[in-house]
């Protein structure tokens, strides 16, 4: 079975060829095509891959190419894993809205709604060369923002994309790990879009296991998102948040943390792996340790301005190891084999919200078979949480018509409709910054 990855020379690459390598059954991936459009990160991913296969004798192969016709072609499977503007671009989007005073995060507020407006016309091309090349393929889409894109590229493939974070596996294994349950005998309720969900309940041998959790203080603030919300906002909600809801709660907070820090988020990322990929130009390089040196240090930053105005301190060691390859696992296992399995996911709604029409892409657990990944029914949002998501989601909408429509006037209403952004004078302000910066928004006219 053959796996192309798009982004192949991405700096996470080697954790899903790590996947990969676990997977010794009949029906796995036995050939793996990076693309990229950079040479000198391809070769460096791919030393760190060869390194990954030593002493593995069933190791998928592994190939590399810049040319996306010859990617695509004969793919049973798409990982689309792009960062369109790299690095610098997440840098700019960052410094652009933190000088207007509001968020730039890559995928939350300004910053996602610019980091969406050039990533959707990629995607959509992407999308419409698969449809054409590789019509019996499945995408899986984690480029970000992860919901608006898979959106974008379903528009072209349907239900043959499906989009996948680490962020709710990562909520769910931490809500199971401190009530003492094993996470994958555990049903989460969690509903929402991406980066924008809530955990409402966790059942165990039939039995919803998160109430006790609210009712008990200590046990509610001895995990990550206890520390980053604080117990007695966790217990008004009666829900546990996805991580990034901290942007929503306590904007002005993490607006001020930003600006206040030394480097971006964005910078500091730019910067390290841009050490990284230098390092891979020594043939002598340890490409493996050198990534596993890196890739350590990324982790344990995640949203570190986030949790220093919490107080949350350190992360735990347990939540450093990642997750999403092991989702992108699992759902090509259910998919190939038809190894039936749950996974929290981002697909078309097909009604089960019903303030949402059956196109918007939400991000809710799915039965996933050979067929592809099916919303389970969920209970509705809370009136809270609904007008976060449909707010959210109408943005979302704009950010589409104006990538179709070149619209300059439909991207400055995209900024202005976010709940983080609270100017329409900020919003066109935005759209003069953020076209002066990026090429990749020149078509706004």
């Amino acid at each position: 079975m053959k796996l192309t990855i798009l982004g192949g020379g991405g700096f996470r690459v080697p954790l899903v060829y790590g996947a990969l390598l676990t997977d010794h059954a009949e029906g796995r991936v036995t050939e793996v095509v990076l693309h990229d459009l950079d040479d000198s990160r391809l070769y460096a991913v791919a030393r760190v891959l060869d390194e990954q296969a030593a002493g593995v004798p069933d190791a998928p192969k592994v190939t590399a190419t810049t040319d996306l016709d010859e990617a695509l072609r004969g793919a049973d499977f798409i990982f689309s894993a792009i960062r369109v503007g790299g690095l610098q671009g997440r840098a700019h989007d960052e410094r652009v809205a933190l000088a207007e005073g509001v968020l730039g995060q890559e995928t939350v507020g300004a910053g996602g709604i610019a980091y969406g407006l050039r990533t959707v016309p990629v995607a959509v091309d992407i999308a419409r060369r698969v449809a054409r090349l590789a019509p019996d393929a499945w995408l899986i889409n984690f480029t970000n923002p992860a919901g608006l894109v898979t959106e974008a590229m379903s528009r072209h493939l349907g239900d043959r994309v499906i989009g996948i974070c680490d962020s709710p596996v990562g909520l769910g294994r931490r809500i199971a790990r401190v009530l003492g349950a094993n996470p994958r005998e555990a049903w989460i309720d969690y509903v929402g879009l991406n980066h924008l969900g809530w955990v409402r309940g966790l059942r165990v041998a039939g039995r919803d296991e998160l109430p006790r959790l609210l009712a008990d203080p200590d046990l509610l603030g001895s995990f990550e998102e206890g520390k980053l919300f604080g117990v007695d906002w966790l217990q008004s909600l009666g829900a546990i948040p996805n991580e990034y809801l901290h942007y929503y709660y306590f904007n002005r907070e993490a607006v001020r943390a930003y600006q206040q820090a030394e480097k971006t988020r964005g910078a500091f990322l730019a910067d390290q792996q841009a050490r990284f990929y230098e390092e891979m130009k020594r043939p002598d390089a340890a490409a493996l340790t050198a990534w596993d040196r890196t890739r350590a240090e990324r982790e344990a930053t995640y949203m570190s301005e986030n949790r220093e105005t919490a107080g949350a301190g350190e992360r735990d060691a347990d939540d450093l190891s990642g997750g999403y390859e092991k989702v992108a696992l699992a759902l090509m296992r259910a998919i190939a084999r038809d190894e039936r399995t749950t996974l929290i996911l981002n697909v078309r709604n097909q009604g089960t919200l019903s303030v949402l029409d059956s196109d918007a892409v939400i991000e809710v657990p799915c039965l996933v078979d050979a067929n592809g990944a099916h919303p389970v029914a969920v209970a509705p949002l809370p009136d809270h949480a609904t007008g976060l998501v449909c707010a959210v989601k109408a943005v979302e909408r704009e950010v589409l018509a104006a990538a179709e429509s070149h619209s300059r006037a439909t991207a400055v209403k995209a900024f202005a409709l976010h709940p983080l952004v609270d100017s329409v004078n900020v919003a066109r302000r935005l759209v003069e910054g953020y076209t002066d910066v990026h090429p990749g928004l020149a078509y706004l006219d």
